[in-house]
Formats: C-alpha cells, structure tokens, sequence
C-alpha cells in the first residue's frame, strides 16, 4: 500500500462521457493526484478541449509519465466500445479504473413515450455501461489471473434511482439498474481484489441539466430543499473520484454514494 493514500501516479483512468461535466471532473481529481487518463467521448471538438484541460492539469505535476488521450466512442455501439478498449489498452497498457459515466436523458409524459425514446436511452446508459465494464472487467480479472490484482469499477447511477422523478422513467429505470449492477459485480469480481460502486449525482449544473436550472420556476421548487444551498459541479466530483481510485478504497466495494448536497435526506 502506497505511503499516501490517495497518490494516483502510474494508475490508469478510463472514463466515458469524460469531455464535460461530471465526467470530467472525475478526470481533473484523478489528474491532480497523478492518474494518467483516456476520455471517450461522441464530439471530437469536446474531447479535444478536455484532454487539453487536463494535459495542463497534469503539466503542473511535472511527471513526464502521466498521460492524457481522448477517443471518439458511442458506447451504444458494442464494436465501437471493443475497438476503443483496445485502443486504451494500447496508448496506456492497463486500465486500472474504469468509470462508467456516459449517461443521455429524454423528458416527456410516460404514457406518451415512443419505443425510440425508451431505446435511446437505455441503449447509453444500460447497454452501453455493460459493454464498457464487461470489456474493464475482463482485462482486471485477466491481470489479477496472471498475478497483478486490482481494480476499480465505477458507474455513475444518479438520485433518480431513488425517488420518482416525473417524465423521465427511462432515465430512472436506467440509473436503478446501474446500482444492481454493480453491486453484483462487487461481489463477482471481489476475488480478484476489484472493487465496484456507484456514485449517485444529485441536482448537478452540467450542459446536460442546463435548461431545469435555468428554469425560475424549477430553480425556486428545488433548490431550498438542497441543504448546502447550492447546484452542485464538476469539482464536487473530483474527490471522489481519488478516493474511489486510490488505495483507500480497496475494502469498500457494492456501495452507491450520494454526492447530493443533502437533497435526499431532507
């Protein structure tokens, strides 16, 4: 176990829908700590902005080692997910965390929901999380089965897993199903010294979210329920993200962590 708890240098993040948001605030807390990082992303101008983020980020550590890569990749897309995997595994030669983030959301009446609707969204944040931690999932258990134990599996749920949130049961019924993920693949994968949680935003400002919080009427009914008082942001996920990576971490496993401000207890 490392002198200091939380040192990142010579591990390997590999986080999707990392050019933005909550995504990427996980980069720039693994970065900071001296994690090298792949981003993939669907927008090549957005990917190339966040990799130049953090290669900055990672400059200010003076460690020639650390790495910074980005990948165009929609996670729908089972082929594309298997092809960037590899591309990962060659820039970098391991992936020690593996943060499932993509995430989309469609808001409309339920009963008015087309199949599309539906299927677009569990086609990212469902079926997309399986073909990127089955692909991270793999590469641990065949490191740990050649001797070099370890790993960190992460998806990012949300607290519509948790209490209904009106127009966006896609979304929900997603998000619930992330955490039964991966509380079954802590318990799957825990002899092989991986570790698997979930991380739970709350009401985050984000490109994603931008409109609701924009919205007086929405601002004014949500926020004085939020006991910091605030929307959370990006950086409110850097922590997080080190904590999950690092050595503290390796006996806490089948969790889903709130990073909420308090919402859901209120």
């Amino acid at each position: 176990m490392a002198a200091n708890l939380f040192d990142l240098r010579g591990k390997v993040a590999l986080i999707t829908g990392g050019n933005s948001g909550i995504g990427l605030g996980f980069g720039e807390g693994a970065v900071k700590h001296g994690a090298s990082v792949c981003l993939w992303g669907t927008n090549a101008e957005k990917n190339a902005s966040a990799v130049a983020t953090l290669t900055a980020l990672a400059q200010e550590n003076g460690d020639s080692q650390q790495k910074i890569h980005s990948i165009v990749c929609n996670v729908a897309d089972e082929a594309a997910v298997e092809a960037s995997f590899a591309e990962t595994l060659s820039v970098f030669g391991r992936v020690d965390s593996c943060f499932a983030n993509a995430g989309v959301a469609r808001s409309g009446r339920f009963d008015e929901t087309t199949t599309d609707d539906w299927r677009a969204v569990l086609d990212v944040n469902l079926d997309g999380l399986f073909y990127t931690l089955r692909a991270a999932a793999g590469h641990m258990r065949a490191r740990a089965e050649a001797g070099d134990a370890g790993g960190r599996l992460i998806g990012t749920a949300s607290l519509g897993a948790l209490m209904g949130m009106a127009r966006v049961e896609a979304y929900g019924a997603s998000k619930g199903a992330v955490i039964s993920m991966m509380q079954a693949l802590a318990v799957e994968y825990a002899r092989f010294g991986v570790t698997a949680n979930s991380v739970l935003p709350g009401h985050i400002e984000t490109a994603m979210t931008a409109d609701n919080y924009a919205n007086e009427r929405f601002a004014n009914a949500v926020l004085p329920r939020i006991p910091i008082r605030r929307w959370g942001d990006r950086s409110d996920f850097e922590a997080i993200a080190v904590y999950l990576m690092s050595d503290a971490s390796s006996y806490h496993t089948g969790d889903s962590l709130l990073i909420d401000g308090g919402f859901f207890i209120n």
